[in-house]
């Protein structure tokens, strides 16, 4: 088991993504804490995986205000005593389009404070206990967003893109201490949010949500978006030894979206 005896925290983990990795971990040995808003989709997620007879520990909290963060991490540490990873993966997921001449500066810092200020919070906190102890892994769920520009999405994007550089600049800063720090960036997943995007997007088309998905999935290159388990195993591959020589990357898990010309992009 590849996480066997280890701790972390997983933040975003009661829906989608974050609940699959979760699930992931806890499949390899992890004991999780599990951090949201929302602390009713945590509890379930979390009575699942003890029911399962799996270790894990719901802590609400808002990503974007350093007081919770801070005690997130102080409760996690006195209730396991270590932190061997941090998954960074909440996130303001902007589900409308916006372009930038309309931007008004609420809708901007709303993806900045929780996408970007959040993450650095939460690096920051887990970092002083695994400075210490020499040891640790931090993954940061970024998005193809980070690395090709979206017409429409510029907060989330440049949060995601800001998480790609945040992602290599600690790395370099913490190497010596032996902690590895990278980012993951999946393309379109099979989620409940995913759903509601193709439905913003297929709406000024004024085109049904399976003609939408006819259209995007055109993008792909295996013709299909990936499932939450498959960014969970790209997770895992990240925060587990079985990568322990990569640092300040970030793996591209898109089904092939990222090879397109920049102009085919939805």
């Amino acid at each position: 088991m590849r996480l066997k005896d280890k701790v972390g925290i997983i933040t975003g983990g009661g829906t989608g993504i974050g609940e699959a990795i979760a699930n992931v971990f806890i499949s390899e040995g992890a004991t999780v804490v599990l951090a949201s808003r929302s602390l009713g989709h945590l509890e379930e997620v979390v009575n699942k995986i003890k029911k399962d007879g799996g270790k894990a520990e719901a802590i609400q909290t808002d990503i974007g205000d350093e007081k919770q963060v801070q005690r997130m991490v102080a409760q996690t540490i006195s209730d396991f005593g270590k932190i061997d990873f941090l998954v960074n993966n909440a996130a303001a997921t902007q589900e409308r389009s916006v372009n930038v001449s309309e931007m008004t500066l609420e809708f901007w810092n709303e993806a900045l404070n929780t996408n970007l200020t959040g993450t650095m919070l939460c690096i920051r906190e887990v970092l002083k206990y695994m400075i210490p102890c020499k040891s640790g892994a931090i993954v940061n769920i970024s998005s193809i967003a980070g690395v090709k520009g979206v017409p429409g999405r510029s907060p989330y994007g440049v949060t995601k893109w800001g998480i790609n550089g945040l992602t290599e600049t600690v790395a370099i800063e913490v190497g010596k201490y032996n902690i590895r720090v990278n980012s993951l960036s999946p393309a379109a997943t099979d989620t409940g949010k995913f759903s509601t995007i193709i439905d913003m997007l297929a709406k000024p088309l004024n085109i049904s949500h399976d003609e939408m998905m006819t259209k995007i999935l055109q993008h792909y290159s295996l013709r299909r978006v990936a499932m939450p388990d498959e960014i969970g195993k790209a997770a895992l591959f990240l925060a587990s030894d079985d990568s322990s020589a990569i640092t300040g990357q970030n793996l591209i898990v898109s089904c092939g979206f990222h090879m397109l010309d920049p102009d085919e992009i939805i």
